[in-house]
């Protein structure tokens, strides 16, 4: 038997990693977890976009179940998701705020929203990434569902597309809303 286990320990370790790898295709590539859902948003202070008055900070996300939408100019991504978030808007289902992120020149996020329409109730500006670093953020779009408390309850990843709207965010807002 010893002299075998030379022989068997590769295969011993290849069938480990076979299975290990094997759970790991039934998982979604899109989802990852994050430590905030279901803590309080941490505290925000940012200033706004160009042409904007009010910047965003933690406070203007309590009172109301909304999303809070990370985007930048120079996402393509963002750039799928904005029509469907113009449509949000003037279905006025749920107020949605922006944090502009990492965006290089100040005046590229305001711009880029005159040209295509500006979804966002309020919108801060986050060019050295402090908030998106707090809430965890991986890339843009992401997007956070607050309930009216000012908790993270979900986080989405990705473009929200008609689809990701219906079967996982819509229902979640109106459980929300109800309590």
């Amino acid at each position: 038997m010893m002299r075998r286990l030379p022989y068997l320990l590769p295969l011993i370790v290849l069938a480990g990693l076979a299975g290990y790898f094997w759970s790991g295709l039934g998982r979604d590539p899109n989802t990852l977890p994050s430590v905030l859902i279901d803590q309080p948003l941490p505290e925000l202070g940012l200033a706004p976009i160009a042409g904007r008055e009010r910047g965003l900070v933690t406070a203007d996300l309590k009172g109301q179940v909304s999303l809070l939408n990370i985007f930048g100019s120079w996402c393509v991504a963002c750039q799928a998701e904005h029509p469907f978030l113009m449509q949000l808007k003037a279905e006025g289902r749920v107020p949605i705020h922006g944090i502009n992120w990492r965006e290089r020149n100040a005046d590229a996020g305001p711009a880029w929203l005159t040209r295509l329409g500006d979804p966002y109730t309020l919108i801060g500006a986050d060019p050295d990434s402090r908030a998106a670093i707090a809430l965890g953020v991986t890339g843009a779009p992401e997007t956070f569902i607050i309930d009216a408390a000012g908790v993270i309850r979900y986080k989405h990843i990705g473009p929200i597309t008609k689809d990701i709207w219906e079967k996982k965010l819509w229902p979640i807002v109106e459980r929300l809303r109800r309590g």
